[in-house]
């Protein structure tokens, strides 16, 4: 329980080092590019490599794929009829929103928003010795951190841009990944007794959503920049989980 605990507060901290940094220093969209494909690389990557082989193991084959589509769904469903729901992930997206309607997606972008890192801070709070190794565990924690950083970012700049100030900026940053903790809270305290079949399930659940945010950053990011950056950034995202999937099941075995 410490241990997720901890891993939940450190995910929000990231979140808003990304916001701070967005708020106090002019960020070019091309590192925020890579960093964002990056970071989509990372979940892809942990959704294959340790998501999808711990639910499997947990439960049938057809309930994981029911679940991993519901949470596809639900997150294509939010992005096409809220807003998109990680403004990292659609940062392409928001050049000419941020500046012109922003109180009309305010509220939608919050909402979307809020669900999202509800999703990534329960993630974080279900994890159990009979349902996660600790390579799963670990490259789980390593893609949300390294993907709260470019979601900080991205959020704070898009606030930046409507004309909030730098102070109100990270303090919005601040309140809406706060969400993070929330599903920490839920995963720790109030799904502890819920068995492994439904834990596996919830995981193939937050892994379908994972592989919609990575396939919608890199496809966003590749139709406004380069292929090659994009790619680059993805293809080692991936390759990084998966080398930490493997180091740490050879040093266990």
């Amino acid at each position: 329980m410490a241990n997720a605990l901890w891993q939940v507060v450190a995910a929000y901290a990231f979140a808003l080092v990304g916001g701070w940094i967005s708020t106090s220093l002019q960020l070019a969209h091309k590192p925020l590019c890579a960093l964002i494909s990056f970071a989509a690389g990372t979940f892809l990557g942990v959704t294959i490599f340790a998501i999808l082989p711990e639910s499997l193991g947990a439960c049938s084959w057809w309930a994981v794929f029911l679940a991993f589509a519901t949470g596809y769904a639900l997150f294509f469903l939010i992005s096409k009829h809220v807003h998109h729901v990680c403004p990292a992930c659609a940062a392409s997206h928001f050049d000419a929103d941020a500046t012109r309607h922003f109180s009309e997606i305010a509220t939608a972008l919050v909402v979307a928003l809020a669900i999202h890192s509800t999703t990534d801070g329960l993630a974080l709070g279900i994890q159990r010795e009979a349902l996660a190794t600790d390579a799963t565990k670990w490259s789980l924690f390593s893609a949300l951190c390294i993907h709260k950083i470019p979601e900080g970012l991205a959020l704070g700049s898009l606030l930046i841009g409507a004309g909030l100030r730098r102070s109100a900026a990270l303090g919005w940053v601040a309140a809406v990944e706060a969400t993070t903790l929330l599903g920490g809270v839920i995963g720790i305290f109030f799904l502890a007794k819920v068995s492994t079949f439904w834990l596996g399930l919830i995981m193939a659940y937050v892994g379908g959503g994972f592989v919609y945010l990575a396939a919608h950053a890199v496809l966003g990011e590749m139709l406004k920049h380069g292929k090659k950056l994009v790619l680059t950034s993805f293809s080692v995202g991936v390759a990084l989980i998966a080398l930490l999937n493997i180091g740490l099941r050879m040093l266990a075995s």
